[in-house]
């Protein structure tokens, strides 16, 4: 028998998973950080006005939240499919396997997409109030780049996970012309 198929997501995953979840559960990577570092040309904005999605990005000591998702068995080899047609539509993103913790207990090996750090696209260390001015205005194939910051703090927000960062980046982009 196979091991199961488990994702772990961190944006818009969370609450747009996009393949048959057979369970779900808040939980934490080490060592990684939840933070809009990859400029975004298709998705949430375009080559002449690029938008900023999310990406983990390396960092030793950091952790951060999201939701581990086991893919309903049998569903496997379509839910990879679908994941990496929307998620390495540029080679910004990486597939990689780390070991996510379980809040309720228990370590699960998780599929997820981490930011490539030696990318065109990587913009990590952009100041909170750059990000709004450019997440406030840019729009891609997904849609507003300002829709998919609000609803993934909104969700993270219910989940019990908050982010400080995405909680600043919201009240700013709120005040701020679209």
């Amino acid at each position: 028998m196979n091991d199961p198929m488990w994702v772990f997501g961190y944006g818009s995953l969370i609450w747009d998973p996009g393949f048959p979840v057979a369970e779900r559960h808040t939980a934490m990577v080490q060592d990684w950080h939840r933070s809009f570092c990859m400029r975004s040309i298709h998705h949430r904005g375009t080559p002449q006005a690029m938008g900023l999605v999310l990406a983990l990005d390396h960092v030793p000591g950091a952790c951060c939240a999201g939701v581990a998702f086991r893919v309903i068995p049998g569903a496997e080899d379509e839910t990879l499919v679908r994941l990496r047609d929307r998620e390495l539509i540029s080679s910004a993103y990486v597939e990689h396997r780390l070991t996510v913790s379980l809040a309720g207990g228990g370590l699960r090996d998780a599929l997820t997409y981490v930011i490539n750090q030696d990318h065109d696209q990587y913009c990590g260390g952009l100041p909170l109030e750059e990000q709004a001015q450019i997440i406030a205005r840019a729009v891609g194939g997904r849609g507003a780049n300002r829709d998919y910051l609000f609803a993934t703090a909104q969700h993270l927000t219910e989940l019990g996970i908050g982010d400080p960062d995405l909680d600043w980046l919201v009240a700013r982009v709120a005040q701020l012309p679209a």
